[in-house]
């Protein structure tokens, strides 16, 4: 669970009747691209052959240049999820990061999703009793890829939901 109950009107975009812009709606999904490309090796490494995890972010990406619509996007997340199905572990973690990146596309809450997923990767790749500072040092990476003008936004929303996230924005 990464979503809140009651949705926060800054990720919420203008039309919908929040707040959030569209240039800064493409910045969030730009961001948790970064973060799920980050650990997409883990994924790789347990299955070299599908593509889904990686396509999921190359669509996050398109999207946010405007060449596909929300739903060719979303449907690409679901795929990645799918492509989690029966893996255990960092594999798994970073093909949900992948998928999660995809979806911002849809809600951009999921940003967030993208980002914890990709730092429970790291912490479950890391060698025994080296997981909760794996898991620090990729969320120090995450947070030095932040464009500034979400920057604030980010770090505020990892605040409020870190206990939603299973606590991994602690760095």
């Amino acid at each position: 669970m990464i979503l809140p109950k009651d949705r926060d009107p800054r990720l919420i975009t203008i039309r919908r009747g929040g707040t959030l812009s569209d240039t800064d709606h493409q910045l969030l999904a730009l961001w948790a691209a970064a973060c799920a490309e980050h650990v997409l090796h883990l994924f790789a490494a347990a299955r070299p052959d599908d593509p889904r995890p990686r396509q999921a972010i190359e669509q996050a990406r398109a999207w946010a240049r405007g060449e596909i619509t929300m739903s060719q996007a979303r449907a690409a997340g679901g795929h990645a999820m799918a492509a989690a199905r029966d893996l255990r572990g960092a594999a798994r973690h970073a093909a949900y990061a992948a998928g999660q990146a995809a979806v911002v596309a849809h809600v951009a809450a999921h940003d967030l999703g993208a980002a914890a997923y990709a730092i429970k990767a790291a912490r479950a790749a890391a060698p025994h009793g080296e997981g909760e500072r794996a898991g620090r040092l990729e969320c120090q990476w995450q947070r030095e890829q932040l464009p500034e003008a979400i920057r604030e936004l980010v770090i505020d929303d990892q605040r409020l939901r870190n206990d939603i996230c299973w606590s991994v924005f602690d760095c």
